[in-house]
């Protein structure tokens, strides 16, 4: 006896239909799975017989061959587990055939429940695409899958309840669709901020426009204070971006069931000594790194010097592309990675270099040591470079409140409005504008071409810096309301990459 039934699977960010077959023949007892199943998807075998057996069923004593087709696709997790258990059980007459519009999800365990898995949402979505009408899925699991707005989610709890569904016995009800609520969780605000009012502005515009940003100051000046309040004024989230965001979090397993839509802008902040596999992402079974965790996000890199050179150069690539490919001997995955770098670090190794109180005793070898661990063609990727000086002592003792973060991620949000009507998508910024946008949307006036064309020549600026210093003054004008570019948004974005680093 053959029976099928239909699963899904995931490679990167994207779902697959698989199907599990099963073939019942006389012979030997045995049990084998085929398909190219990882050590998770073999272990099955001692899972779904237990399983069985703990829900009431008799588990066939026959030849079991299980095939997961396409075979030639590699298969991991142990979302298999249910599929694999229905294909048998069915085949041996013991549930009545699901039907082939169906798909089932789920790792059972060995008293009968089933358990929620990972991956659930690009699952979900591949069978919207594929046409499948009903997906069974663990209960946990249950308003993840909704998010589709596809197929019709029947969640379940146990293999006896969903075995008794399926042969008509009880009726499984339908999980309503998730609707996404407002959460109420505290952010660090800029009015707890004294001073330090260029370095605002600089993140306000940074922002609006999604662009990198370099903070250098002395220790105690704010610079991760600042960068760690970030979050409060970055603007809100299409629900096409929190989809793509929350596909990366699900296979990773860190949905909940109780919010399993990521709706806030991610803020990602690794240690110094994370490895290269552990920030791009890697493994025998590739996985996302922080990179794509940050996507549509933050990356912040405090002490940026302190990471070793050849994982802040393995970002060259993803910042300027939007996405991380991982190639093994099994194939290639590719991971989004359209994240917003903000990085801090101190002028020298002692982090007082150039303070008047003449504290610093770097030589400047060793200053140009220090700041040369930081890459010529990784600081080139970054839009906007900013000196965060020590805070005044007037500053610190004055009793007005600074600007709260909700007036100036109200001007974020429409600066990102603009961008949004300007590119007709949710999810695309000034940052991510490529050469013919720039062409429509960057034009310059004479006196503007003039003025770039000074900074050109006195900075010594690349192709890479000139289409840069472009994007930011467009976010600047967008922020300023103004339909063109002009000389005062020129200037303001040249500024930005006044600080001279000594490796350019």
């Amino acid at each position: 006896m053959i029976c099928s039934v239909h699963t899904l699977g995931v490679t990167g960010i994207r779902g697959s239909v698989v199907t599990a077959e099963c073939y019942i023949s006389n012979g030997l007892p045995g049990f084998d799975i085929v398909g190219l199943p990882d050590a998770a998807v073999k272990e099955a075998r001692e899972r779904v017989r237990a399983a069985a057996k703990s829900s009431g069923m008799s588990f066939p004593v026959s030849r079991i061959t299980v095939n997961l087709a396409p075979a030639g696709q590699k298969k991991a997790g142990t979302h298999y587990d249910l599929p694999i258990l229905l294909s048998i059980l069915s085949a041996a007459g013991s549930v009545r055939r699901p039907r082939s519009s169906s798909a089932f999800l789920g790792e059972v365990s060995l008293d009968g429940r089933i358990r929620p898995v990972s991956g659930v949402l690009p699952m979900a979505l591949a069978a919207k695409k594929s046409g499948i009408e009903t997906l069974f899925v663990p209960e946990e699991n249950g308003p993840e899958a909704t998010l589709a707005r596809g197929p019709a989610v029947i969640p379940v709890s146990t293999v006896a309840q969903l075995i008794s569904g399926l042969n008509g016995e009880t009726t499984l009800p339908e999980a309503p669709p998730w609707i996404p609520t407002r959460e109420n969780v505290p952010e660090a605000d800029f009015k707890d901020v004294l001073g330090q009012e260029n370095v605002k502005r600089a993140l306000e515009v940074a922002a609006a426009g999604s662009h990198n940003v370099l903070l250098i100051g002395p220790p105690g000046s704010g610079k991760s204070m600042l960068s760690k309040r970030l979050p409060s004024i970055l603007p809100d989230m299409s629900w096409e971006e929190s989809l793509e965001v929350s596909q990366i979090y699900s296979i990773l397993g860190m949905l909940t069931a109780s919010h399993p839509l990521v709706t806030r802008r991610p803020f990602r902040s690794p240690h110094h000594t994370i490895s290269n596999a552990g920030l791009s992402g890697g493994g025998s079974n590739p996985r996302p790194g922080e990179i794509s965790m940050a996507h549509k996000g933050v990356l912040f890199l405090d002490e940026m010097p302190e990471f070793r050179k050849d994982t802040l150069d393995m970002m060259r690539q993803p910042l300027e592309d939007g996405k991380v490919t991982i190639s093994r001997v099994s194939g290639a995955v590719t991971y989004p990675a359209e994240f917003m770098l903000v990085c801090a670090m101190n002028p020298c190794k002692c982090g007082w270099y150039g303070d008047p109180s003449g504290r610093c005793h770097c030589s400047e070898q060793s200053v140009q040591a220090y700041r040369s661990r930081i890459s010529g063609p990784m600081l080139d990727r970054i839009d906007i470079v900013v000196e965060v000086p020590a805070v005044h002592f007037e500053d610190l003792r004055t009793r007005a409140e600074a600007e709260p973060s909700a007036a100036i991620k109200e001007r974020v949000n429409a600066a990102r409005g603009i961008q949004t009507k300007r590119f007709d998508s949710g999810s695309m910024c000034n940052a991510r504008m490529g050469p013919e946008e720039m062409r429509r949307y960057c034009a310059l006036s004479d006196e503007c071409a003039e003025l770039m064309k000074k900074a050109f020549e006195v900075m010594g600026l690349t192709a890479r810096s000139y289409d840069r210093i472009l994007r930011v003054a467009r976010t600047v004008a967008d922020l300023d309301g103004s339909p063109q570019i002009e000389t005062r948004h020129i200037a303001e974005a040249i500024q930005y990459r006044a600080v001279n680093m000594g490796n350019r």
